[in-house]
C-alpha cells in the first residue's frame, strides 16, 4: 500500500515532480562542478602561475650569509662561493621531484661588453638533461622566463649548431651599446675574451633588460667558473603555507615528530627548499616570498569563491524544493487528511512525504551529477585549457549535500502536512 501511494503520487503529479527533480539536479550540478574544480584548482592555478617564473632560489650558503649581513641581493661581488653544476640532476631526486616543473642554473658576473661594464649571465636556454633516475628533461630560461618578449631576432636554441657561441641582449643594454640582432659583440671576461653574434634582443620589463644572457658554458669559459654556479632558479608546484610550514621555515628542529613528517611530506615551499638543501652541497634555498605569498592568496580566494557559489546554489535549490513540495502537499490535502482520519500517525505522514521526495532526489541527483561533471570540464577547458580530474571525495560530498538540501527543503512541507486538520480538508474548508 505504501509503495502504491508513492507510485500514484509520481504518476498523478508528474509535472511537479519533474520540476522538483530539475531543481535538485540544478543544485547538484553546480555543487558537483564547483567541488570538482575546487579540489583540482590548486594544481591548475599553480601551473598557470608557473608561467610567471621561479618561486624558489638556491644560492651558496656563504653568499646567503653575506647578502643577509649587508642587506644586498644578487651582488656578484659578494659571491665568494659557488654551487656545483654536477649536482643539478639531484634536484629531480628529492621527495617532491614531480613538483619541480622547471629550473635553470645561473652564473652571474661582471664583464666588459664592447668596452663598457655590464652584468653577463650564463644559463641554460632549452637544455636537454639526462637525470640520475634515468628520466630525461628539457629545461631552461626559455620556459622559465616565458613572459620575455623577443623584440628583435629570436631565442637562443641549444639544439641549433652555432647557437652555443651566440648571445641575447636586454633591451636597455642593447640601446646603450647601439646593437641589434645579427651584430657582433666583444665580451671580455676575467679569463678570456671573444666576439659573439647577437641572436636576439629581449624585453623582460625588469633589471634583466640591462644584462646580457649567453649559454652557460660560454660564460663559464670566459670567467673561469667551469662547473660552478652562482645560483639556481627553481619553479615548483607548492601548497599554500600554514602555521606548521611557517614554523618549519624558521627552525624545523622545533617541530614534533608528527609535525615534521606532515611538513616534510607536504609540498610546502619551505619543505621543498629544505629538501633542495639536502641534495645541493653548501646551499641555501629560499622561496621568492612575493611569488609564494601571491600563489597562496590566489588559491585561497579562488577556493573561497567556489565554496560561496556552491552554498548559494544549494540554498537556492533548498528554497525551490521547499516551495514545490509544499505546493504538492497542499494539492494532496484531502488525501493526507483521509490518511490521518483512518489513523495514520505523524511519523507515517512524514515518512511518506520524505520517501516521495527521496525518490525524486535520486533521479535529480544522478542527472545533476552527470551535468556537473560536464560543467566542470567546460570550466577547465575555458579557464585552464585542460580537463578537470574528478577527485574521489567529490562523489560522497555531493551525495551528502543532495540529501541535506532535500531534507531542508522538505521541512516546511512536512510541517504543513502535519498541521492539516482532517475535518477541515475533508469538508473543503
Amino acid at each position: 500500500m505504501f509503495f502504491r501511494m508513492i507510485r500514484g503520487m509520481l504518476t498523478r503529479q508528474t509535472g511537479k515532480m519533474l520540476m522538483i527533480a530539475f531543481t535538485i539536479a540544478l543544485g547538484a550540478s553546480l555543487a558537483t562542478a564547483m567541488l570538482a574544480v575546487m579540489f583540482d584548482v590548486s594544481d591548475k592555478v599553480n601551473q598557470e602561475l608557473k608561467t610567471y617564473g621561479a618561486n624558489i632560489t638556491v644560492v651558496p650558503k656563504e653568499s646567503s650569509v653575506l647578502s643577509s649581513l649587508y642587506e644586498v641581493e644578487g651582488d656578484s661581488n659578494l659571491s665568494a662561493a659557488y654551487l656545483r653544476e654536477d649536482e643539478l640532476g639531484n634536484i629531480k631526486t628529492i621527495f617532491w621531484a614531480f613538483n619541480i616543473v622547471d629550473f635553470a642554473p645561473l652564473v652571474k658576473v661582471d664583464a666588459e661588453v664592447n668596452g663598457a661594464q655590464a652584468t653577463v649571465v650564463g644559463s641554460w636556454f632549452n637544455h636537454h638533461l639526462d637525470l640520475p633516475t634515468g628520466e630525461q628533461l628539457d629545461t631552461g630560461i626559455t620556459s622559465l622566463r616565458s613572459w620575455w618578449e623577443v623584440t628583435d631576432g629570436r631565442w637562443l636554441d641549444e639544439s641549433m649548431t652555432g647557437d652555443d657561441q651566440k648571445v641575447m641582449v636586454g633591451k636597455g643594454l642593447a640601446e646603450k651599446l647601439g646593437v641589434v640582432a645579427g651584430d657582433a659583440l666583444s665580451i671580455k671576461g676575467s679569463e678570456a675574451s671573444g666576439s659573439y653574434e647577437v641572436a636576439g634582443i629581449f624585453d623582460a620589463g625588469g633589471d634583466e633588460d640591462d644584462q646580457l644572457y649567453a649559454p652557460l658554458d660560454l660564460i663559464q669559459s670566459l670567467t673561469g667558473t667551469d662547473g660552478k654556479l652562482t645560483s639556481i632558479e627553481v619553479s615548483a608546484l607548492t601548497t599554500p603555507d600554514n602555521e606548521i610550514s611557517r614554523q618549519a621555515a624558521k627552525d624545523p628542529s622545533k617541530l614534533t615528530v608528527a609535525q615534521y613528517e606532515t611538513w616534510y611530506c607536504t609540498a610546502y615551499a619551505s619543505s621543498i627548499c629544505y629538501q633542495l638543501q639536502e641534495v645541493i652541497t653548501d646551499s641555501v634555498a629560499s622561496p621568492v616570498r612575493q611569488v609564494a605569498d601571491s600563489e597562496g592568496a590566489i588559491l585561497e580566494k579562488t577556493e573561497l569563491l567556489m565554496v560561496l557559489i556552491t552554498i548559494l546554489a544549494l540554498l537556492g535549490s533548498a528554497l525551490g524544493i521547499s516551495n514545490l513540495v509544499t505546493a504538492s502537499v497542499m494539492e494532496r490535502g484531502q488525501e493526507i487528511g483521509l490518511l490521518k482520519a483512518i489513523g495514520a500517525t505523524d511519523v507515517a505522514i512524514s515518512g511518506l512525504v520524505l520517501c516521495e521526495i527521496v525518490v525524486v532526489a535520486i533521479l535529480g541527483g544522478f542527472v545533476g551529477f552527470g551535468a556537473g561533471l560536464g560543467f566542470a570540464q567546460i570550466i577547465g577547458q575555458s579557464v585552464f585549457s585542460s580537463s578537470i580530474a574528478l577527485k574521489p571525495m567529490v562523489i560522497p560530498l555531493v551525495i551528502v549535500l543532495v540529501i541535506v538540501v532535500t531534507m531542508l527543503g522538505s521541512i516546511s512541507a512536512i510541517r504543513t502536512a502535519l498541521r492539516l486538520d482532517p475535518v477541515e480538508v475533508l469538508h473543503d474548508r
